[in-house]
């Protein structure tokens, strides 16, 4: 699993520790040390005792495109077929690749049932499905995943290294990833021009 460094919030930006947090956005704080998860919003996929797995969803690849990844896994682009944005899903296991998407496709014994309309599934079988035109409404493509090993991220939520999001599919799924973050804040009440930049690390 990952190590994330956390960071101090101002008093106002408390954010709630601990508790399930499965289909909720983390929200990184500005202070946040590995440049990796800076300004991230990570949707978590699962959260329990034997820990946390999260896919950023505003971090795009840019330099792999949807007809790339087809052509990776072997699978022919079909005609017409929509172009989905591949995101940089986290620092862990990042030649996997795993599609967040709405609830109107699923393969069955493989497509994890999430909050919100949302599900989870890491087969080709969504993408050949995605490339054919016979895919999920909406879907996110991430390549790798942020973890956490047992009780860490709840020790980064009361070090106020995150601030946590209820999930908003609009959000999730919204074209504009660079707008993604301070839409997350504002969501929650809270001004990131108000938040502190500077902090320690837990």
């Amino acid at each position: 699993m990952t190590t994330v460094p956390s960071a101090d919030a101002a008093p106002e930006a408390e954010p709630r520790a601990g508790g399930p947090l499965e289909g909720e956005l983390l929200v990184a704080m500005p202070a946040m040390g590995d440049p990796r998860f800076a300004q991230t919003v990570i949707f978590m996929c699962s959260h329990g005792d034997d820990g946390a797995m999260g896919l950023i969803v505003n971090k795009p690849a840019k330099e792999l495109s949807f007809s790339d990844l087809l052509k990776q896994v072997g699978v022919k682009p079909g005609e017409g077929a929509e172009e989905f944005s591949v995101h940089f899903g986290g620092p862990v296991e990042m030649g996997r690749g795993f599609v967040l998407h709405s609830d109107d496709w699923e393969a069955p014994g493989a497509t994890k049932p999430l909050a919100c309309g949302l599900a989870l599934t890491a087969t080709v079988d969504i993408l050949r499905d995605m490339s054919a035109g016979k895919g999920p409404r909406r879907a996110v493509l991430a390549l790798g995943y942020a973890g956490w090993a047992p009780g860490q991220l709840e020790q980064e939520l009361q070090a106020n290294g995150w601030l946590v999001c209820p999930s908003d599919p609009e959000l999730v799924f919204g074209p504009d990833d660079d707008a993604k973050w301070r839409r997350a804040m504002l969501k929650i009440g809270v001004d990131p021009s108000k938040l502190s930049a500077q902090g320690g690390f837990a």
